[in-house]
């Protein structure tokens, strides 16, 4: 095989720890199928679904040795055949695989997994156009439909996403009701505009004072709408919360833990838990749906409202230092997402 056809990949061959199974090495360079494009990565971030997915906890399941990376922007570079392929030929795109991928030095993808992107977003920006921005804007306006003034209860509100979904609701009119681990988180959340702040470290012991709290600032009446990536016993004391005809979206297993609760919790007041996976939602949606929140999103990202702040960026040679500092991140959304430059001149 010659030079040519190789490229440089992050890989691991079995799960584990990020920080000790990933590795630099060189594979052959992808070929696109008939459907398919072949895309010159430019650069991507570190999610924290990347990292469950190396450690085996995520809904896809890797077949190792894998490529880690849900999301990107690159360029490109051929089609394996079909219309959206020969039309997307050339142009920036942002990547949103399902089958991961995206850190390496070429990644290949269906071709309705790529968008064209606005030429006025940066790299960094459009590196991380897609998974949290889409996220907060499908998850409040496409499934939930939050009219204005109404409460959206949030948890894990100081993670990146919860920060661009407070912001959202100032720009859009509807009130959040964020649900945070610890009384150091309050303050920023509240500085961004959070309308109500309530403190639960997931406790069995302090649930009642949860409750308590919540009915006290929906004046008795329950919530109507909630979307939790925790599970456990925070996800089961949301959906005890719930008031009538409620509704929780569940995106995430943060916690590891299954929901425990009564069927009656639903019951009584004729609520609803829903799953939300946007790799699903997005594969249901045509193009033009697509390329139209392409266009609201970018909007968005430019005026502020679904920005992802940048800590730092880290060369492709150097991921472990990558996945170091996405995990020392944590929650804390100030701190701001790490990137993967995987092109040089990606900035």
């Amino acid at each position: 095989m010659s030079a040519s056809a190789k490229m440089r990949a992050v890989r691991f061959h079995s799960h584990g720890e990020p920080s000790s199974v990933l590795q630099l090495e060189e594979v052959p360079k992808p070929v696109p199928a008939h459907g398919q494009v072949l895309v010159r990565m430019l650069t991507a971030p570190v999610n924290p679904s990347d990292l469950m997915y190396i450690r085996g906890q995520y809904t896809v399941q890797a077949r190792c040795p894998a490529i880690p990376g849900f999301e990107g922007v690159g360029v490109v570079e051929q089609s394996g055949g079909g219309l959206r392929g020969r039309i997307f030929t050339g142009k920036r795109v942002a990547v949103l695989s399902k089958e991961a991928g995206s850190w390496g030095e070429y990644a290949v993808a269906p071709a309705d997994q790529v968008i064209p992107l606005d030429s006025r977003l940066t790299n960094a920006q459009a590196a991380t156009f897609f998974v949290n921005p889409a996220t907060a804007w499908v998850m409040t306006q496409e499934v939930l439909r939050i009219p204005p003034n109404e409460w959206l209860l949030l948890s894990a509100a100081s993670s990146a996403l919860g920060s661009m979904i407070i912001r959202l609701g100032v720009a859009l009119g509807f009130r959040t009701l964020c649900i945070v681990r610890r009384e150091s988180q309050v303050a920023a959340l509240r500085k961004i505009g959070a309308t109500e702040v309530v403190v639960f470290d997931g406790r069995e012991e302090n649930e009642a004072d949860f409750q308590a709290g919540i009915a006290d600032i929906m004046k008795g009446r329950g919530v109507s709408f909630a979307i939790d990536p925790v599970g456990g016993l925070t996800g089961s004391a949301i959906v005890r919360s719930l008031g009538p005809n409620g509704h929780l979206l569940v995106y995430g297993t943060l916690s590891g833990q299954p929901l425990n609760f009564s069927p009656r919790a639903l019951m009584n007041t004729g609520s609803r838990v829903e799953g939300f996976w946007l790799g699903n939602f997005m594969a249901s949606k045509g193009l033009f749906f697509k390329l139209g929140l392409v266009r609201r999103l970018a909007r968005l990202v430019r005026e502020g409202t679904l920005d992802s702040p940048i800590q730092q960026v880290v060369p492709l040679c150097d991921v472990r230092d990558a996945v170091m500092l996405a995990e020392r991140s944590g929650e804390e959304s100030a701190r701001g997402k790490i990137l993967i430059q995987i092109a040089e001149n990606a900035g």
